[in-house]
């Protein structure tokens, strides 16, 4: 347990071995609550809208698959043009 002291605005730091172990950075997010009488703080990874999709269930399944397969060597390429990816394309369908 570490010992911090609240400061002018109410302002506290947080002791670096605690950042480390929870990867906090400055400009991440932090949720403040209060949980039985104890002040609690928990980190908030907050994701763009435009970039939603990447974290739903069925991308990153997909994306473990992918994964798996450049693993496996299950890939074609790399091409030397844009012709010869087209026709790996059309000779090897998903």
């Amino acid at each position: 347990m570490e010992l911090v002291k609240v400061k002018k605005n109410f302002q506290i730091t947080i002791p670096q071995n605690l950042r480390k172990i929870i990867r906090m950075d400055v400009g991440d997010y932090l949720e403040v609550d209060i949980q039985d009488g104890t002040l609690v703080i928990r980190p908030v990874k907050v994701v763009h809208p435009d970039q939603e999709y990447f974290f739903t269930k069925e991308w990153q399944e997909k994306e473990a698959a992918a994964d798996r397969d450049i693993a496996a060597g299950k890939v074609a390429g790399p091409f030397e043009n844009a012709e010869d990816a087209l026709k790996a394309l059309k000779t090897n369908p998903a």
